[in-house]
């Protein structure tokens, strides 16, 4: 997400004055709720225990001073809100706390904010709030993902309780741009706004622990030591030859010991013969072998680890969700280094994670590095990694077990294939869908042929692309037939709401099949389960594909729920459905060992079996309810 633009601040002489002994009442009265909503707005990227400072530093900077026009506060519902000073001190709560996510420039208003707060103090210590659960920690993780506007809409929204418009006076009144693109933004985390009351999100009932303890009073002593490391390290660095030799765009080196240095020491790559996979007990990453033109260059390596472990300023940084950036923690194993297209590419894997290094031939200074989780991997995700984009074009390094790739177009199940070519297990240029915009017309993905069988991969802007699977969520099958394909056609188009996700594979399963009202055809059902490399952050679809329809259409989404999957092979849905006669009808369906469905609400219906078919006006709402031959109930498929 990019961060959205902030407006200058403006004032108005009107409106109702606030004084400062006002403003204090306010301020010690609604003091934790003012700490927790700066705490919920500043940028997660600060840290659990700076962000408690920062927080409790911005609510105690927001009293005015002397006497402050209030012609900025937006005019909102009796409560709290009903107070000019409680108004004017969460005005400035919010504008402070949206200055920290603006670049840090020497003449910012926001350099302060952006600093670490002088006061208040706490030395030999660390400050955070309350572990809380698994659903509190996915929301903050969420919470992180949008820009800090959007996340002040989403908290006044749930914390504050206030309608859409009063939220976007606030904005506006904080200095935000576009608060509309705020609200779309907020629109797309899951509304739970209860969550937002937590102990994980409260800056005052706090967790102290020692920031050391025995280590302590040796402080006084490892600082001398370092100051003479610094000394020796600026003397070799200064030597000619360069010392290490020179880092690119790498970041000053701030230790050395022997782990770092072997983790940094082109020497110690892991290599991996050429024929280790033909003897190896699994298919995975650990068996590629070390290919490209460059795999030799000491210093492009040395440059590759160095900006690894320590990304300078002008390195272009980014990971999928769920996947750490640091550093490696001992010498990774080389996948590839070579020259694809105007770049120098690097390709590492430490067990976990792909990283990949690429800088401009033409400059080494700069520089962009890419992670991606593929703890597990094995066979069919496995088999590529992304190694460059150009033109829209993606270009893709191959397991040593892939024996050809080829182009097909998903929308085109019958259509043939266009042969990539693999040269040294990198494939030739695919017109990848990444970039497409307007209406869906094709969607290409990538078709391996090899040990594992034939497998289609899906590019979803990351570094290694999703899994296509059909069938039941306990036994999921790869496209590698005319079945298959055919399944995924209608639903191709739907894989665009799931790029840059962290998508480790997205399975396709025809739950039901149920004959139109109207006696035009047969409707299938179809659940699209798309699964992460960090387990959780699924997102589940339910959609319906009409005879004569080239596109599937979505009935039903969720983010984050069992349905559809291993754990739980369930799922209802339902939509309603326009005849040719113009005559509308709430369709449902659910997974075959549903035994009966209910319909509630704006709709009173029910039937036995997996099907629920009747007539309805075109407004309709209705509360779905399924009952399993086991006696179980289901939900229908919906938004947590």
């Amino acid at each position: 997400m990019q961060s959205q633009d902030v407006a200058p601040r403006h004032k108005s002489s009107s409106g109702p004055v606030v004084d400062a002994e006002r403003a204090e009442a306010a301020l010690v009265e609604h003091y934790p709720r003012l700490v927790r909503l700066a705490y919920l707005v500043l940028p997660p990227g600060l840290g659990r225990g700076r962000r408690v400072l920062t927080a409790h530093a911005l609510a105690q900077r927001a009293l005015p001073r002397g006497r402050s026009s209030a012609s900025v506060i937006p005019a909102q519902s009796a409560g709290r809100e009903s107070d000019p000073g409680y108004a004017f001190v969460r005005l400035q709560v919010i504008r402070t706390a949206l200055r920290a996510d603006r670049p840090l420039r020497r003449r910012s208003r926001s350099r302060r904010v952006q600093l670490p707060p002088l006061l208040p103090l706490v030395w030999g210590m660390r400050l955070f709030p309350r572990s809380g659960g698994a659903e509190e920690l996915a929301l903050d993780q969420k919470l992180a993902t949008v820009a800090g506007p959007a996340r002040a809409a989403y908290v006044l929204r749930g914390l504050e309780r206030l309608p859409d418009t009063a939220v976007r006076e606030v904005l506006t009144a904080a200095g935000v741009a576009d608060p509309a693109a705020a609200l779309r933004q907020a629109d797309r985390l899951p509304a739970q706004y209860a969550l937002l009351g937590s102990p994980e999100f409260d800056p005052c009932s706090l967790q102290a622990r020692p920031t050391d303890l025995k280590r302590r009073r040796q402080h006084t002593r490892a600082a001398l030591a370092a100051a003479l490391a610094l000394v020796v390290c600026g003397a070799l660095v200064a030597l000619p030859g360069g010392g290490w030799g020179p880092d690119g765009a790498a970041a000053p080196a701030y230790a050395q010991n022997p782990s770092a240095e072997a983790a940094l020491d082109p020497g110690r790559l892991t290599r991996i013969a050429p024929t280790a996979w033909r003897t190896s007990a699994r298919l995975d990453l650990s068996v590629w072998p070390a290919r490209g033109d460059l795999a030799k260059d000491t210093a492009l390596l040395r440059r590759a680890l160095a900006v690894w472990a320590r990304p300078g300023e002008s390195v272009q940084v980014s990971a999928t969700p769920g996947t750490a950036s640091g550093g490696p923690a001992g010498p990774p194993q080389l996948l590839y280094a070579g020259d694809v297209d105007n770049t120098h590419v690097v390709l590492f894997y430490d067990g976990l994670r792909i990283a990949r290094y690429a800088e401009p031939k033409d400059s080494a200074a700069r520089a962009a590095l890419d992670f991606a989780r593929v703890d597990g991997a094995t066979g069919a995700e496995a088999s590529a990694v992304v190694l460059g984009r150009s033109d829209g074009n993606v270009r893709y390094l191959t397991a040593p077990w892939v024996t050809a790739a080829a182009e097909r177009d998903l929308l085109k199940p019958d259509a043939g294939t266009m042969d990539l070519g693999i040269r040294n297990g990198v494939t030739g240029p695919l017109a990848s869908p990444v970039q497409q915009t307007g209406a869906c017309t094709s969607w290409n993905v990538l078709q391996l042929t090899g040990e594992p069988g034939t497998q289609v991969l899906a590019d979803l802007g990351e570094l290694v692309p999703a899994r296509l699977t059909t069938g039941r969520p306990a036994a999921p099958q790869g496209v590698s037939g005319a079945a298959g394909l055919r399944a995924w056609a209608p639903l191709a188009c739907s894989l665009a709401s799931v790029r840059a996700e962290g998508v480790r594979s997205v399975n396709a399963w025809a739950y039901a099949e149920q004959p139109l009202p109207d006696a035009t055809g047969t409707a299938a059902w179809v659940c699209t389960r798309a699964e992460t490399w960090r387990g959780d952050g699924s997102r589940t679809l339910a959609q319906l594909h009409a005879p004569g329809e080239k596109y599937a259409a979505v009935a039903a989404k969720a983010d984050s729920v069992p349905a559809c999957g291993a754990r739980d092979p369930h799922v209802l849905a339902g939509v309603l459905w326009k005849s040719e006669a113009g005559t509308w009808y709430l369709l449902a369906a659910g997974s075959r060992d549903t035994a009966s469905i209910s319909a509630t609400g704006g709709v009173s219906a029910s039937a036995q079996g997996h099907l629920l078919a009747v007539q309805t006006r075109q407004s309709a709402q209705a509360d779905l309810k399924g009952t399993l031959d086991d006696g179980r109930s289901v939900d229908v498929l919906r938004q947590k």
